[in-house]
């Protein structure tokens, strides 16, 4: 899996996680994603069994999917959130380096 689909999916798991009932346009318009690729995903975790989908009866008689996470999805989620923080991580240190070179830069620029 690329870095994007991991990251999709995982803000995916995450909001899934947080509200189960949450309907795939919602889920477009949070991630600014189609509902067609959410669509794809969502299929995708439901095939390797990170996620379940069951029909639930709202209010105007309409279907809709509740998400719900199993087992293997949540330790997915741990793992894949433990890369980004690996990632996030080695990006501070490199921009805190970058940050002070070009303070430097400008110091010394300014002095001349």
């Amino acid at each position: 899996m690329s870095n994007n689909i991991d990251e999709t999916r995982y803000q995916l798991i995450r909001l899934i996680e947080r509200n189960p009932d949450i309907s795939q346009r919602e889920l477009a318009n949070q991630l600014g994603i189609s509902v067609g690729k959410v669509n794809y995903c969502l299929k995708a975790l439901i095939s390797v069994g990170w996620i379940k989908a069951g029909n639930v009866v709202r209010s105007n008689n309409r279907m809709r999917y509740a998400y719900v996470l199993t087992p293997a999805g949540l330790r997915e989620k741990t793992k894949i959130a433990a890369k980004f923080l690996q990632k996030k991580q080695s990006l501070y240190e490199s921009l805190k380096e970058e940050i002070a070179r070009l303070k430097l830069e400008l110091k010394d620029d300014s002095a001349e």
